[in-house]
Order: structure tokens, then C-alpha cells, then sequence
């Protein structure tokens, strides 16, 4: 095989391999967006759970306090979950 017939069998190799990454990228990128979207929905919640929260919080009972406190766990993992796949 000559010199050019490996550069252009590397060169297709090469292709091949971008192509491929090409499609996983977009799908983990909707994978993403789909997560993302998600937790934007959770973060809502978790807002409107902590206002109560804050707002009553002598009346708050511990069932809230403890919900609030694990939809937030819950929320900060999922989000330091999407910027570990996006870096």
C-alpha cells in the first residue's frame, strides 16, 4: 500500500470517527436539554416550596422543611450533574 493510499485510508478512518462523534454530541445535547428542562420545572417547585417555607417558618412544619431541603439537594445535584457533561 503506498504512502497515499494509508493517508487517504487514515483520512477516511478520521471521517468516520468525526461523523460518529458529531451524532453522539447532538443527542448528549438533547440528552441535556431534556434534563435541563426538567429540572427548570423542579427549580419552580422548589421555589414555591421554600417561599412557604420562609414565609411561615415558625408555623413550617418539619415534613416542609425537610422537603424543601431534599428538592434542593436534589436540585443542586441535577444541575452539577449537567455542567460535569457539558465541560
Amino acid at each position: 500500500m503506498s504512502f497515499q493510499d494509508e493517508l487517504k485510508q487514515l483520512s477516511e478512518k478520521i471521517k468516520q470517527y468525526r461523523d460518529e462523534a458529531r451524532v453522539q454530541m447532538h443527542l448528549a445535547r438533547e440528552d441535556v436539554k431534556d434534563e435541563w428542562d426538567d429540572l427548570e420545572k423542579d427549580w419552580e417547585r422548589f421555589r414555591n416550596k421554600l417561599d412557604g417555607v420562609l414565609h411561615d417558618s415558625e408555623d413550617a412544619t418539619k415534613e416542609a422543611r425537610q422537603t424543601a431541603q431534599k428538592l434542593g439537594e436534589d436540585l443542586k445535584s441535577g444541575y452539577q450533574n449537567i455542567r460535569s457533561r457539558l465541560k
